[in-house]
């Protein structure tokens, strides 16, 4: 074995022609590329001063490379410092830096040690496992990590590669990652073999359009694979095998980019789908306009915010093509109709603007399933058909912009009056359905003056429209204890009074039997909103568990009763009118979003010159936007001067209704039932006796 002494580290290195593997004391030798050479020198030459049995280990022999015979090393070789290793502070520094940006927390790492921690990839799986390991360089120039759990092994290298001159400690400059020099040569590729041209044959891709994307192959182990080549102006930039069995892998350490890049250098509309073989269907049909990207589709859409572009590995593609990709007034996203398709779909969209994407609709096959991607269009309907559908790609939905036509079957469904309740359901009084009815979604705001009757009405509302049309109701009433509330709910429902009192006088009072049935229909029909604490509740806790009762329950309306019981709370700079306008903002997104009509119960201000008269919508407390933003606006009002008219008649003033279709303004009459609490038309039979 040969003995190397007094021989400067840099002649050594440079004068041998193999290196593998150096241990304490020793150097491995065997063939490699010169580029090791770099590596290595500059790890030995930027720690000088210590003894190569202080140095960190490093291992080749994962990357393949095999014999060797060993050559010592018998004594440290001593170097001059140099001025860029006293700067291995600030290059630390700024490799830190770049490692938090790619996720990786390594504030505790110390330069030349090992560290383990959990992969911020995979996050150690179910065991929550500690198996990545980072390696940092003493000069803070290089950091490698690995992740060795079998299902993530992610694994990379980053270098601090910033530029010193003028160095202040403040700015770094952003590096190039370094990237791996590919040819087919050192791939070893070569022209598919008349099989794998028969393979693509059956999915209707000619043998033209393989050699003209540079589809290849490769012998892996015991198989040969299909290579598709990621080339930019005709230089191989990367490379993706398919084996028989539908896997996929890329060659490591390269950059990533669009299969098929250099087709849309200078392309205005530009086509996306989700595999290689996609791309090459759409030239069957005519479109070479396409690329394809790299890594696939995400299980679902990320609800994160979207990342800066230097931290958005996942879709790093994107940006490295943005250039060619900023050209294209028009993107078309062709991805699979799967859920993951249409989540990588939404994932490009966001990052490459709604405003330019278009998106296709796929056809159904033979067999009536919908056809999967473009090459089952080809395969299955031919490439005239995969051409008609980019033609007719539809615009990207953009959350918040919409035409007329895809409005255009509830549009229709409203004409054929086919849309249930949308022309509204009946009071169950005819005076009243002449002027107003009940529509899904609307807000309706009651008021009146004290003892007007606006909750019984409202009461006496509810139970006509269930007993019509079997609606369930959520009952946010802060003035009512539940057992009063119950008694009334149950008197204008059974016909009865609850109790034999004075005022009922020779009417029968509801029996046990009446009670337990009218028990199971209170609990089937109503649900309570209420808050048992000693604070007022707010409109959004009150809209919240109303959202509970209309997605458990199918509950169609809301009553709120009254306004003044809720926490009004609101900003020292927020105008009480402010206020109001945003709170029935929010009741009203309530309305439409859940289909929900809400019944909102507000008092009027003290009036101080009444003079027996109902009151206006503007007189509500709080604010004119009450009347302003609500859809329906009613006033009930009840007689008190016996010379006017008889005192159990009241009137039911409906002041606003914005919806033409379901109503107008206008009074009706009702005589009321202080018995049962029920209220009837003027002309019903039962008020002429």
């Amino acid at each position: 074995m040969p003995i190397l002494t007094h021989h400067p580290l840099h002649n050594i290195l440079m004068g041998s022609k193999h290196l593998l593997k150096y241990a304490p004391g020793t150097i491995t030798l065997s063939s490699s590329r010169l580029h090791l050479f770099h590596t290595y020198l500059q790890l030995f030459s930027t720690n000088p001063q210590k003894p190569i049995s202080k140095l960190p280990q490093f291992s080749l022999k994962k990357s393949g490379f095999g014999s060797y015979a060993p050559v010592m090393l018998t004594r440290t070789v001593q170097l001059p410092r140099t001025v860029e290793e006293n700067r291995a502070p600030e290059r630390l520094a700024s490799l830190k830096t770049k490692l938090e940006q790619e996720g990786i927390r390594c504030g505790a790492c110390k330069p030349g040690q090992y560290s383990h921690m959990l992969c911020p990839k995979c996050e150690g799986g179910d065991s929550m496992e500690r198996s990545f390991s980072l390696f940092i360089r003493e000069d803070g120039e290089l950091a490698m990590w690995s992740c060795f759990r079998a299902k993530c092994g992610w694994r990379g290298h980053m270098r601090a590669s910033i530029d010193l001159k003028g160095y202040s400690g403040g700015k770094q400059n952003s590096t190039v990652n370094s990237y791996r020099v590919l040819t087919e040569e050192n791939l070893e590729l070569r022209p598919l073999c008349g099989e794998l041209i028969a393979y693509f044959a059956e999915r209707m891709i000619s043998g033209e359009t393989l050699r003209r994307n540079a589809v290849m192959q490769q012998r892996y182990r015991d198989q040969i694979v299909i290579a598709f080549t990621y080339r930019r102006n005709g230089n191989l930039i990367s490379c993706k095998y398919r084996d028989i069995n539908k896997k996929f892998w890329q060659e490591k350490d390269t950059e990533k980019i669009l299969y098929g890049l250099d087709d849309i250098k200078q392309a205005g509309d530009v086509i996306i789908v989700e595999g290689e073989i996609d791309k090459l269907s759409m030239e069957e049909a005519g479109y070479r306009n396409c690329v394809s990207v790299p890594d696939g589709a995400p299980p679902k859409v990320s609800n994160k915010e979207l990342p800066a572009m230097e931290e958005d590995t996942k879709y790093q593609y994107l940006w490295n093509c943005k250039e060619y990709l900023d050209k294209a007034s028009r993107i078309i996203l062709a991805t699979d109709a799967d859920p993951p398709g249409q989540a990588l779909a939404e994932e490009l969209a966001r990052r490459l603007g709604r405003e330019r994407c278009w998106r296709v609709k796929w056809p159904k096959k033979p067999d009536n399933d919908v056809c999967k991607d473009a090459n089952e269009v080809l395969m299955y309907l031919g490439p005239d058909a995969l051409k008609e559908v980019i033609e007719n790609a539809e615009l990207y939905p953009i959350r918040g912009l919409f035409q007329f036509s895809d409005y255009f079957d509830e549009i229709d469904a409203y004409y054929n009056c086919s849309m249930g309740y949308e022309h509204g359901v009946s009071t169950g009084w005819k005076a009243v359905d002449r002027l107003y009815k009940v529509v899904p979604g609307e807000l309706t705001i009651v008021t009146g003056v004290p003892n007007s009757g606006k909750s019984e009405w409202i009461d006496a509302l509810l139970c006509n429209i269930n007993e019509s049309e079997g609606w369930k109701f959520a009952l946010c009433s802060m003035e009512n204890k539940v057992r009063e509330h119950a008694r009334k709910l149950l008197e204008k429902h059974i016909r009865k009074p609850f109790f034999n009192a004075s005022y009922a006088g020779s009417v029968e009072r509801m029996s046990a039997e009446d009670l337990e049935h009218g028990k199971e229909w209170l609990n089937n029909t109503f649900h309570l909103v209420r808050c048992e604490d000693d604070c007022l509740p707010s409109i959004k806790w009150v809209l919240d568990l109303a959202k509970a009762a209309v997605l458990r329950h199918g509950v169609r309306g809301l009553v709120i009763d009254p306004y003044n019981e809720l926490d009004h709370q609101r900003p020292s700079h927020q105008t009480e009118t402010e206020y109001v306008s945003q709170m029935l903002t929010k009741i009203k997104r309530f309305a439409q979003h859940h289909s929900c009509h809400v019944f909102f119960v507000a008092h009027p201000r003290q009036l101080q010159h009444w003079v027996g008269g109902p009151p206006n919508l503007y007189d509500i407390s709080g604010s004119a936007h009450f009347i302003n933003k609500c859809d329906n606006g009613i006033v009930i009002h009840r007689n008190r001067d016996a010379d006017a008219g008889p005192l159990d008649q009241v009137q039911i003033c409906v002041r606003k209704v914005r919806n033409k279709v379901i109503g107008n303004i206008g009074d009706a009459l009702l005589s009321y039932s202080r018995i049962t609490g029920e209220f009837m038309d003027i002309d019903d039979p039962a008020v002429k006796k």
